[in-house]
């Protein structure tokens, strides 16, 4: 399959930051932004979904695969902006793993809303459709998100590939000392 076009023409930014512990965050919907299939999602649309179903029941998913979640959200905000969200893959999960790579190399950095239109209006001079309340199903790490803006902004970064932090040992004080006291003490 192939770019969409606006896609191709629209400069390449990777806007991945590496940091420590495997989480993600960025913008999965921007406000007043028209999208490649001609919507704009309104400020406000997302808010009845988020109070009806939270944060636990949107899941994380790979390219809107329903058989590929990679991931947790913890946080999903609407601000003046749009849809901000943070969440953490999952470092069990492999595909979480070969996504984390291609975030970290800036390959994949997309963001992409799944969703059913509850309440919408269309401009008839511009046939823009204005998304009024969304009903959120899912949101998605994507390669080609239909909304350019929507990007990772950030990727925090677990030691590779979410190894478990390195334990280290204490290190063995051996006192010189301590054996002729005990030999000492004993009377030998």
């Amino acid at each position: 399959m192939l770019a969409p076009r606006s896609a191709i023409d629209t400069p390449f930014h990777p806007r991945a930051a590496i940091h420590q512990d495997g989480s993600v965050e960025g913008y999965a919907s921007l406000f007043g932004e028209i999208d490649q299939a001609r919507d704009m999602v309104m400020p406000g649309a997302f808010a009845q979904t988020l109070r009806l179903r939270g944060v636990r029941r949107i899941p994380m998913l790979f390219q809107h695969d329903p058989a590929e979640p990679i991931g947790i959200w913890h946080d999903i905000v609407e601000d003046w902006r749009g849809l901000r969200v943070r969440g953490r893959l999952i470092p069990d999960v492999v595909r979480a793993r070969e996504l984390m790579a291609l975030l970290r190399e800036g390959a994949a950095d997309g963001l992409s809303i799944g969703f059913r239109t509850v309440k919408a209006r269309l401009d008839p001079k511009t046939r823009v459709r204005k998304l009024v309340e969304i009903d959120l199903w899912e949101i998605s790490v994507v390669t080609f998100p239909l909304l350019p803006g929507a990007r990772v902004r950030a990727v925090k970064e677990a030691k590779p590939p979410f190894a478990p932090p390195v334990r280290t040992r204490k290190p063995l004080v051996i006192d010189p000392t301590a054996r002729r006291r005990v030999l000492y003490q004993r009377g030998v």
